[in-house]
């Protein structure tokens, strides 16, 4: 069983029979030479170095400074009152961290963490059973807290506040209302939409911290730590070049390190300088800017086929060959937020440092609506 009360699936027997369920015709084992033991999948090993990756304690945390710094007030408040810490909801792009804290905060109160998600928690009774199985002074990590159902959350709101639960046991005329008391524990929520959560439950959580993005002197830290726990040689310059493509955020500075580091070690003699780091990351399609092939063809379909917009996020997603919720929240956030891209009130338009990138020349005319020099709303 794992820890969270789930079954675990049944393992293959060592001596490479299918695992019950499995079909074993037209097949001898007896005749089988002896296999060799099959190799962890590649996502896990990417998660588990990811995990190694992870600082233990808030003095190994880079970045989220004033985050940082009251969540140390609040836990350190907590533990000299032998309390258990309030409830925190971190909320934040994804790949800034959330996790990690989570982690730290059990780490730093000494206490079992639970992880579950919102996703997984869509009817009261899921809720109740992951309440109910918990001790005393447990963490429990709500990752995507947004996405949980309403009937959910509104259990919640007593658990966290009372620390018991309202359930209902039976159907009908021979339904039974119960209450279960909890041992106290802390609640960690994260997001990624915040305004997305009622504000009964906002107001429940007795710290909130918003996760900004990095600036590149905070990536390159980042950087060059990753490097020495994987044991990458690496260069000031190299660091740099790596961090300035991360696109603000720590876990793509890390996934790009690592495709470097393969790079440097196919290529070259190990060592990642700037050369090497621009070449590799020119292999896997990240730019100067840390545009991927998705943002590239998002702006390249807005100049070339749309002269610069407006244009409906649906036909724009049309002509990349993408799902409008992949447009909309992988490749759009950070094309704003680089000024190359403006949502309008008539859709989605290209600003001029878009086309500058590109080598490109706007057509004449007046800008379009949102941009500046632009007609107000």
């Amino acid at each position: 069983m794992n820890g969270d009360g789930t079954a675990l699936p049944a393992a293959a027997p060592r001596d490479g029979t299918p695992a019950p369920g499995g079909s074993t015709a037209g097949r001898s084992t007896a005749a089988e030479p002896a296999r060799r033991p099959a190799a962890p999948p590649a996502d896990g090993e990417e998660r588990a170095t990811e995990a190694a990756l992870r600082p233990k304690g808030l003095d190994g945390f880079i970045g989220q400074e004033r985050v940082r710094e009251q969540l140390d007030l609040v836990l350190r408040a907590a533990r000299r009152r032998g309390a258990t810490a309030d409830h925190v909801l971190l909320s934040g792009a994804p790949g800034l961290g959330k996790t990690t804290l989570a982690m730290i905060i059990a780490a730093e109160m000494e206490a079992p963490l639970r992880i579950t998600s919102g996703p997984a928690i869509q009817h009261t009774g899921d809720l109740a059973a992951v309440l109910a199985s918990l001790t005393g002074g447990e963490i429990l990590f709500l990752d995507e807290i947004h996405r949980m159902s309403r009937p959910a959350e509104e259990m919640l709101y007593l658990a966290m506040e009372d620390f018991r639960v309202d359930v209902v046991v039976g159907t009908g005329p021979d339904a039974t209302a119960m209450s279960l008391e909890l041992p106290p524990f802390t609640l960690v929520g994260a997001t990624v939409r915040a305004g997305l959560l009622l504000p009964p439950l906002r107001d429940r959580f007795g710290f909130t911290g918003h996760m900004e993005f990095y600036d590149p002197a905070e990536l390159e830290r980042v950087v060059r730590r990753s490097a020495r726990l994987l044991g990458v040689e690496i260069e000031p310059a190299g660091a740099a070049e790596i961090a300035g493509r991360s696109r603000g955020t720590p876990r793509i500075a890390n996934r790009l390190l690592r495709r470097v580091r393969d790079y440097a070690q196919v290529t070259a003699d190990g060592v990642v300088t700037r050369e090497i780091a621009s070449a590799a990351l020119g292999v896997y399609e990240v730019d100067g800017r840390g545009l991927d092939r998705l943002d590239r063809a998002v702006l390249r379909a807005l100049l070339k086929l749309f002269g610069g917009g407006p244009v409906g996020l649906a036909t724009l997603a049309v002509a990349v060959g993408e799902e409008r919720e992949t447009v909309a929240e992988v490749a759009e956030p950070f094309l704003v937020r680089e000024g190359l891209l403006a949502r309008t009130p008539r859709g989605r338009t290209a600003t001029p440092a878009a086309w500058a990138h590109f080598g490109l020349v706007p057509p004449p005319g007046p800008p379009p609506d949102g941009l500046p020099g632009a007609a107000p709303e």
